[in-house]
């Protein structure tokens, strides 16, 4: 079994090696390479040719925001993970503007590190539930904006399905939110991503992102 192939990016060497020891006790996954500043990852992620960044966003000479973007521009097709004691939306924001998968808090626990690594190889996102949460509370009971539904002339209701999917529900969980059945959620689902021409949940993520539904609230 060809194992998944992960670089790591942190300015603390223990944080570094910590990880390395939970990345390669999974059967599926090793750690291939790494690096202590932003500068030092953009030479090496070329030689690694990791399938995952798992990266801080807090490095010295280049910073995670910038190390993320110089990577997507050059090797589109790596998955970043941003990993980060930041729980200001802020952070989130850019970094997912930037083109990371996922955004995971230090303080999670080491089965989600692990789960979100393998979530976004996948071609999926995640979002840390806590602050998936956190925007959540704050925008799920407004009223969808009007500029955003008359943009692509979306309804109500599919807006409200992509948001909740920006933020990492299954089509299930969606569907008990809203009462509606699952195949009516895929259905909503489906013509959002048409009307927007979005081809996955990382596109709607970016969307999401677009639209200012990950400001702080």
């Amino acid at each position: 079994m060809n194992k998944l192939r992960v670089f790591l990016v942190d300015d603390h060497a223990a944080m570094r090696e910590g990880l390395k020891l939970l990345i390669n006790a999974q059967p599926d996954m090793e750690v291939i390479g790494q690096a202590g500043d932003g500068r030092t990852a953009l030479q090496r992620v070329p030689e690694s040719r990791p399938e995952v960044v798992v990266m801080d966003i807090s490095l010295p000479v280049l910073n995670g925001v910038q190390v993320t973007e110089g990577i997507k521009r050059l090797y589109p097709g790596v998955r970043i993970l941003a990993l980060t004691r930041h729980r200001d939306l802020g952070y989130l924001r850019q970094v997912m503007q930037a083109g990371a998968s996922g955004y995971v808090l230090k303080q999670a626990a080491a089965d989600a590190l692990v789960g979100a690594i393998r979530t976004i190889a996948a071609g999926g996102t995640y979002l840390d539930p806590e602050l998936a949460s956190r925007v959540m509370n704050g925008y799920l009971g407004r009223q969808p904006s009007k500029e955003v539904s008359q943009q692509a002339e979306l309804s109500e209701r599919e807006v409200e399905v992509i948001r909740l999917i920006a933020w990492g529900r299954s089509n299930k969980e969606i569907a008990a939110h809203l009462g509606i059945s699952v195949k009516t959620v895929e259905y909503h689902k489906s013509r959002a991503m048409e009307k927007l021409s979005l081809h996955s949940r990382t596109d709607i993520v970016r969307y999401a992102v677009q639209q200012g539904w990950l400001q702080d609230v």
